[in-house]
């Protein structure tokens, strides 16, 4: 590896580039978990943790991954032997099925090409057909992380109530919450799965759970194993704003100043920079004359662009030459995608300048790595840019 002057550019679609007055949060002195400090603490959090998900709900917060926040909703509400409907958008949404069968869940998974999000009309015909009910849960990812495809959660919600089913819907907003809108009580989410490093601006170790009157009534009755996850006597402590074990005390610190942060800048405008930030990054792609993997305008994510190269060309070669030369990491092709895409993430804290020098960083290192490409894709980013 070369040696490299300035900062490291995480433009990875998470973990993100955690904020100093974040990173400051995080280090002060930890406090007990059971006296008075604390207690003011988790209870504020308690609160202004809901309007990242859109929610007046209870949220769960776990020391935890994503993937600890995924196994959490399941247990919470499911049955050995309950169906689920799931959907192939990508790495992630073969991930969470694959738990669900390891859990005794028996999963129906509608394929996909992973270049789409799910389509309303196949939940509503899936759903319709289950003339018994069977369906206990909807499971979607809202933005695929491995792709950039964002699923349309309103009309997913509005097929199930088409059909008048009662299953569930279980969203799993990993790589959209604090990026992207969500809105978890209006578009009748039951549980909405979250975490740390990506939106919210912090390092992994948080994961949450938003969840529903609906799938809070059925808790008792979920008969999935459940010891750590189980939401019951979480809520019941914090109430009193305290943990039934220890809790991530210093995350919890930087979470409350994210929070602030998001709250600076207003949600409505997090969301807007992210939007385009996203719009400036196509610009890039299409200028360059390449390919983004998400075929669907309306399922363009906001957090992320995967690139799609030709099949002569190594999109891992591409990203060894950036990170070697300009001490930048992109995000790797995951699964079938390996060796195919490259993705550029754009969310989190990040600024115009930022992208511009992550999209310039991606221009040479394609050129560099023999991808032929048109130079004006990044003048098309930062025309972009200049709009606003």
């Amino acid at each position: 590896m070369t040696a490299h002057s300035g900062r490291h550019f995480l433009q990875i679609p998470g973990p993100t580039n955690v904020p100093d007055r974040v990173l400051r949060a995080i280090a002060q002195p930890t406090i007990d978990h059971r006296g008075p400090d604390f207690a003011e603490l988790a209870l504020d959090l308690r609160e202004r943790v809901k309007p990242v998900f859109g929610t007046g709900g209870p949220v769960v917060i776990y020391p935890s991954s994503g993937t600890g926040a995924w196994e959490a909703a399941l247990v919470n509400t499911l049955s050995p032997g309950d169906r689920v409907l799931a959907f192939e958008t990508g790495h992630f949404a073969s991930l969470w099925r694959d738990m669900a069968q390891r859990l005794g869940l028996v999963v129906d998974f509608v394929p996909g090409d992973w270049r789409r999000g799910v389509d309303a009309a196949v939940v509503a015909e899936r759903l319709a057909a289950d003339k018994g009910h069977g369906i206990a849960a909807v499971m979607v990812v809202h933005n695929e992380t491995s792709t950039g495809v964002t699923s349309r959660i309103p009309e997913i919600r509005a097929a199930i109530d088409e059909a008048d089913h009662p299953a569930l819907l279980l969203v799993d907003t990993i790589s959209s919450l604090g990026s992207i809108d969500y809105r978890h009580d209006d578009w009748g989410v039951d549980v909405t799965v979250g975490c740390s490093q990506k939106g919210l601006m912090l390092p992994p170790g948080l994961g949450f759970n938003a969840i529903s009157d609906k799938a809070l009534a059925l808790a008792p009755t979920a008969r999935l194993a459940k010891s750590y996850w189980d939401w019951t006597p979480i809520l019941d402590a914090n109430e009193h704003g305290f943990y039934p074990y220890t809790p991530a005390t210093n995350l919890l610190y930087g979470l409350r100043e994210a929070l602030q942060l998001l709250e600076e800048e207003g949600l409505r405008n997090v969301f807007a920079r992210h939007s385009r930030h996203a719009a400036a990054t196509r610009a890039a792609v299409r200028g360059w004359g390449l390919e983004v993997l998400c075929v669907n305008e309306r399922e363009y994510s906001s957090s992320l662009t995967a690139v799609l190269l030709g099949a002569e060309h190594d999109a891992d070669k591409v990203r060894r030459i950036i990170l070697d030369r300009f001490d930048m990491s992109l995000g790797t092709g995951l699964g079938k995608l390996s060796g195919r895409v490259f993705r550029i993430g754009h969310l989190g804290d990040l600024n115009d300048l930022t992208l511009a020098g992550t999209l310039s960083g991606v221009q040479m290192g394609l050129e560099l790595a023999g991808v032929n490409v048109d130079p004006n894709g990044l003048q098309a980013a930062l025309s972009v840019l200049r709009a606003e």
